[in-house]
């Protein structure tokens, strides 16, 4: 059930970042998509009976840390990429009196 939810996510994101015109739900849908596919990285990754790697304590179970620095780094990527995106709807905002896509496109085609 968990991972249907995920997919529904992703899925609603992708279709968001299709379907919808103005520049700033397309960026909120990116957004969207994004939170839906680290949530299922993080589904698929995780694991019962681990721990993590402490020194000092008994060998057992660890947790790789590594797929944990990846998730972090593409939180992080992810977070400057939305920023990016949304100055640039800033600057474009300046120009153009709409923030709709074919507005855009028309107003660039003459």
């Amino acid at each position: 059930m968990l991972h249907a939810c995920v997919y529904a996510t992703i899925f609603l994101g992708f279709f968001g970042i299709i379907f919808k015109e103005n520049l700033v739900m397309k960026i909120i849908a990116m957004d969207v998509m994004s939170t839906g596919v680290i949530a299922l990285f993080v589904l698929v990754a995780a694991r019962t009976g681990v721990r993590t790697p402490i020194v000092g304590l008994p060998n057992e179970g660890y947790a790789d840390p590594v797929p944990q620095a990846v998730i972090l780094t593409a939180i992080v990527i992810g977070f400057s990429i939305q920023a990016l995106m949304l100055v640039g709807v800033m600057k474009l905002a300046r120009d153009n009196p709409t923030l709709e896509t074919r507005a855009i496109e028309e107003e660039y085609r003459r």
